[in-house]
């Protein structure tokens, strides 16, 4: 363990944006701030109130990896705090070593919250075989700057002990104590009814692979007030902009496709703000779904919540913090077994509630054994985070673009008014800029202002069609 370790003061959290932070919508998915899935600022936001106490400051260091920042961040922190998903999986590798390479060139400790490994339900680590290498070479730099190294559940924790690691600690996702040991989730009715307001969410994988397809299908012909809560950047952008230039265009059975009758009845929303994300679920009478963070939204506002597991990142996850739970597999073979009023009576609280005091207490031991302060223990619970939040104004969740009226329009071709205008300033810059360097030589041409505003949205500009 390094010797560095001690009550830091100035933090570095891996993060997409800072919580207080208020971006448009326009630039929250131009600059991509959810790193792909909005759940991702649920458990960073969450650190964020966590970490910061009277003697702490944090600070948001993005999800891009510049290993050549080492020095700046060793002379400016006092930690880095790394909050992680499912992070030990085949398509992250890249991503792995790279942070692997930052830490390795970091001084100051270095605190991991939550990672995960993910394979099947049957918690089999065969596919991660290959990247056993980089894993290990990851949790090594993290264990030469840490007392210890939180993992998400019993089968990271499991996969980490069977390659000789032993400072490995079950700590879950810090997402679930954004407000503390304080855990309120209740059935406020007695029974679902068609009438009831219910909330569902789910991947394309989930769809395209598992089949959730049928259980959307069948909850939307039965229940008329259901509304289908996306996470992807492409769910956000195909809802603002009609956008389907993305491979996940082609799953047209999810409700955040233009072609689905959810989408156009304005049944679907992404939140690019976990604040009101979890705002807007506090009137819904029950959430489920296959997307872990999306019921753990629905549970912090206080909603009762069902998960559908497809995979071990989101199993263990339930199994730790005791979340009601249903295999996907199995609800998908009986859609019926999976309908909202059933899963609403199965389902009991009463340990996810009960238990959830030790499970902060757990939780903070871990922090302070790595030498990090939390609000709930060493400052004020959150008051002035919860405070500040409560100042702002962050937009609404995107919904379906429907309409045409002006308002509508304004605001999306405003903004890429701006943009043209930005990037016809720089153009003019570059080519001055270019013709010096040469001296005098005939200059390259520039791209187009219309080809570098398209590079900034990704898209032809053109309006929305119905």
């Amino acid at each position: 363990m390094s010797s560095h370790v001690h009550a830091a003061k100035r933090v570095l959290l891996r993060s997409g944006k800072s919580p207080y932070d208020v971006l448009s919508v326009e630039e929250a998915l131009h600059r991509d701030v959810i790193a792909t899935n909005s759940g991702n600022l649920i458990f960073s936001d969450a650190a964020h109130k966590i970490l910061e106490t009277p003697d702490t400051e944090v600070f948001s260091n993005g999800v891009g990896t510049d290993v050549n920042a080492a020095a700046r961040i060793n002379e400016e922190y006092d930690a880095f705090v790394v909050p992680l998903a499912n992070a030990f999986r085949p398509s992250f590798e890249g991503r792995l070593k790279r942070l692997t390479r930052l830490i390795g060139k970091l001084r100051i400790p270095v605190v991991v919250l939550g990672v995960g490994a993910q394979t099947g339900v049957g918690y089999d680590p065969a596919r991660l075989k290959p990247m056993e290498q980089s894993v290990r070479e990851f949790c090594s730099a993290v264990l030469d700057r840490s007392a210890s190294i939180g993992v998400r559940g019993e089968f990271t924790e499991r996969y980490l002990l069977d390659m000789g690691f032993r400072d490995v600690e079950v700590i879950g996702c810090p997402s679930m104590f954004l407000y503390g040991r304080r855990l309120d989730v209740r059935k406020r009715q007695p029974e679902l009814t068609a009438e009831s307001r219910i909330a569902v969410n789910g991947s394309h994988d989930a769809v395209r692979k598992h089949g959730l397809g049928k259980i959307l299908t069948r909850a939307h012909e039965h229940y008329p007030n259901l509304r289908f809560i996306g996470q992807n950047i492409s769910d956000a952008r195909q809802l603002h902009w009609r956008d389907l230039s993305d491979p996940n265009a082609k799953v047209t059975a999810m409700p955040t496709h233009p072609d689905h009758p959810m989408y156009r009845e304005d049944k679907v929303r992404v939140y690019v703000d976990p604040v009101t994300w979890i705002d807007e679920l506090r009137p819904f009478d029950f959430s489920f779904g296959s997307r872990i963070h999306g019921n753990i939204a629905a549970l912090l506002a206080g909603t009762p919540a069902t998960v559908l597991c497809g995979d071990s990142r989101t199993l263990e996850l339930c199994r730790y913090f005791e979340i009601p739970y249903q295999l996907l597999e199995k609800a998908t073979k009986d859609p019926e077994s999976a309908d909202p009023a059933r899963l609403y009576e199965q389902a009991d609280f009463s340990g996810l509630t009960g238990n959830h005091g030790e499970r902060f207490d757990r939780f903070a031991g871990f922090l302070d054994k790595n030498g990090l302060q939390n609000t709930f223990t060493h400052g004020d619970s959150g008051a002035a985070f919860d405070a500040r939040m409560r100042s702002l104004s962050f937009p609404p969740g995107v919904r379906p673009w429907n309409d045409t009226d002006l308002a509508s329009l304004s605001s999306r071709f405003g903004w890429l008014h701006s943009r043209v205008g930005e990037l016809t300033k720089e153009n003019v810059q570059l080519q001055r800029d270019l013709a010096r360097s040469r001296k005098g030589a005939v200059a390259a041409p520039a791209p187009s202002v219309y080809r570098r505003a398209r590079r900034v949205v990704g898209r032809a500009l053109q309006a929305g069609r119905k």
